[in-house]
């Protein structure tokens, strides 16, 4: 049974910094590309970024301020939040897709989702 385990979200400052972690457990984690989503209040469930073994991909709202990585040998996949805004308020979900991808729904596995919210 594939699990995977969002952590790292809370309430921080605008211009704060936050790390995510997202662990996997059952399936072959290097053979996944991994990405990371969020949720607002009354919207739907956006890209932010992925990671393949080769190369990051992110949305135009956070390239320069958010990184994505890998630990293949952890089966971890990392969000590190930078200059955080406002805007940023969202659960973040972190998912296993067979390729790389903006679209949730070709997104096989999800996690359960972390809180994260930016003051003003």
């Amino acid at each position: 049974q594939v699990h995977l385990v969002e952590s790292g979200g809370g309430l921080v400052q605008a211009g704060d910094s936050l790390k995510l972690s997202c662990v996997a457990s059952g399936l072959a984690f290097s053979r996944y590309a991994m990405g990371w989503f969020r949720q607002a209040p009354g919207k739907e469930r956006e890209f932010v970024a992925a990671v393949t073994n080769s190369g990051a991909y992110y949305d135009d709202s956070v390239e320069g301020r958010f990184t994505i990585s890998r630990d293949n040998a952890e089966s971890t996949v990392y969000l590190q939040m930078n200059s955080l805004k406002p805007e940023d308020t969202a659960v973040y979900y972190c998912g296993a897709s067979e390729f790389v991808t903006v679209q949730s729904y070709e997104y096989d596995y999800w996690g359960q989702g972390t809180q994260v919210t930016v003051s003003s």
